[in-house]
């Protein structure tokens, strides 16, 4: 290291002699300051060490404290659960000798009992039973007046009370049958991703949206902007319609070879969509496992109105109100819930090969199928056709009479309802021989009062059929069917003078 302190001596072509001396002097620096630097480092090392052991001495000591503080709470506990030991020690010993005592007083008191009703039969003359018997028939005369005055005020409470707790009931199980379905009458509407899509659908000359409604049997309607309506008084046809245009704008080729194809595919896929929607409307109510042709039935109800009311909106609605007043009732809610849901099955079954209205059809259905007879039985006399055989009957045909009768349930003119009431009984006031004709249940059954001095047993049958006819010619599409009913009846007088 010294050596770079020696003077040298100036070369031909070297540094001078001021260059080495500041060169050497930027050594000396240099290994001064790296002498500073070492002795820092150590400082450093030094005070670090000298932490650590500081630090790791009061670790030494916490621990130390937190040990000896943890054995005095383990001696503390140890100590208490000792006592607490002997505690339950002496309460056991003090326990079975009031047991013991408690033993002895009870045999001596019966003991004693039995010496008194010695005594007391001695005295009396009587048994025990006799005595009983005394006793009991004094109080029961006694008690008399008293339990019928209770019972006679009993009934004018419930008397009083008894309306209003129908209806409390009824309201809370109607609250309980709202559903959130929106039923679509006439009109469905199909939301356009954009406005292009409408020049596509109408096509060149608007061929594409004559092939679209011919193949479809809907009006479709094109002036909202935004979006496509599609009428048809035939839900069935609107929503293969829907479909087969919401898969024709997803496909992009709209044609009306196109157009044809995807219909008749929509219309092979629509038993699959039924399916689906029986399935949901049977969940809904907490229905599972049920036949697939009954599933199948149930989903026909998103297709088919009664008095402008959707059958599923109908059937959810109902069962909903059902379940609600069995379980008010206590009655059998399994019951009440399938009795609801099949209720108008009748309605959706193909009846050319089978007669009878939808009431007897939905019976049939149901014994094919193998349902309990109590739901059978539900069905049958929903309608009132046979007295009502279980309470359980009874709240399906309530809940069915507010589900359909309710304000706002039943989407139909009040004036086109008169008119076609007028209509079935004039089919039958016209008729030779008819005395009064009476429209029931909503059109659905016709009562016709004869003359009996111009209407014989046999006219009765001809009438009947021919008034039949008519109606079947003036009502080509009627939601059920409608009973003709020929009442011909027989009087004779004498008063006497006195």
């Amino acid at each position: 290291m010294f050596n770079l302190f020696k003077k040298v001596k100036p070369q031909e072509g070297g540094k001078s002699n001021d260059e080495v001396l500041k060169a050497r002097h930027e050594a000396r620096e240099i290994v001064l300051k790296a002498n500073e630097d070492i002795a820092r480092l150590k400082q450093e090392a030094k005070q670090a060490s000298i932490r650590a052991a500081e630090e790791a001495l009061r670790i030494k000591q916490e621990a130390e404290r937190d040990a000896r503080r943890i054995t005095e709470e383990v001696v503390e506990t140890e100590k208490k659960l000792v006592a607490r030991e002997r505690q339950i020690d002496e309460r056991d010993r003090h326990l079975s000798a009031e047991k013991e005592n408690t033993e002895r007083l009870k045999k001596e008191v019966e003991s004693t009992r039995d010496a008194m009703l010695v005594k007391l039969e001695k005295i009396a003359s009587m048994t025990k039973e006799q005595a009983k018997e005394f006793l009991l028939n004094a109080w029961e005369d006694k008690l008399k007046a008293d339990v019928a005055k209770r019972i006679k005020q009993a009934e004018e409470e419930v008397k009083q009370n008894v309306e209003e707790k129908a209806k409390e009931i009824l309201v809370d199980s109607m609250k309980h049958g709202a559903t959130d379905y929106v039923a679509e009458f006439t009109l469905s509407t199909f939301a356009l991703p954009n406005e292009e899509f409408k020049g596509r659908i109408i096509g060149k000359d608007g061929r594409n949206i004559r092939a679209f409604e011919l193949a479809t049997g809907v009006d479709v309607d094109l002036e909202e902007e935004g979006v496509i309506k599609l009428s048809s008084f035939d839900a069935v046809k609107r929503e293969v319609a829907r479909i087969s245009l919401e898969r024709l704008i997803r496909d992009g080729r709209i044609q009306p070879q196109r157009i044809e194809e995807i219909v008749q595919t929509v219309r092979r896929e629509l038993d699959r969509i039924m399916f689906k929607a029986g399935e949901e409307l049977s969940h809904k109510v907490g229905v599972y496992n049920l036949p697939a042709e009954a599933t199948q039935a149930l989903g026909k109800f998103k297709y088919r109105y009664s008095y402008g009311q959707n059958m599923i909106l109908h059937t959810l609605e109902e069962t909903k109100i059902g379940i609600a007043l069995a379980h008010e009732l206590h009655a059998d809610v399994n019951v009440v819930k399938l009795g609801c849901l099949m209720h108008d099955i009748g309605k959706v079954i193909d009846s050319k090969d089978e007669g009878g209205s939808h009431v007897t059809l939905g019976v049939e259905f149901l014994k094919k199928h193998r349902f309990n007879q109590k739901v059978i039985d539900t069905v049958a006399s929903h309608h009132e056709d046979v007295p009502f055989p279980s309470v359980e009957a009874v709240i399906v045909y309530i809940a069915d009479a507010i589900s359909g009768g309710r304000p706002g349930a039943r989407h139909e003119d009040f004036e086109e309802y008169l008119k076609r009431i007028k209509t079935i009984e004039d089919a039958a006031k016209t008729k030779k021989g008819v005395r009064d004709a009476y429209a029931l249940q909503a059109g659905r059954e016709l009562r016709v009062i004869v003359r009996p001095d111009e209407i014989s047993d046999d006219d009765m049958t001809i009438l009947a059929q021919t008034i039949r006819e008519e109606l079947e010619q003036k009502f080509e599409v009627f939601p059920g069917q409608i009973k003709v009913t020929i009442i011909r009846e027989s009087r004779t007088e004498a008063t006497t003078k006195i």
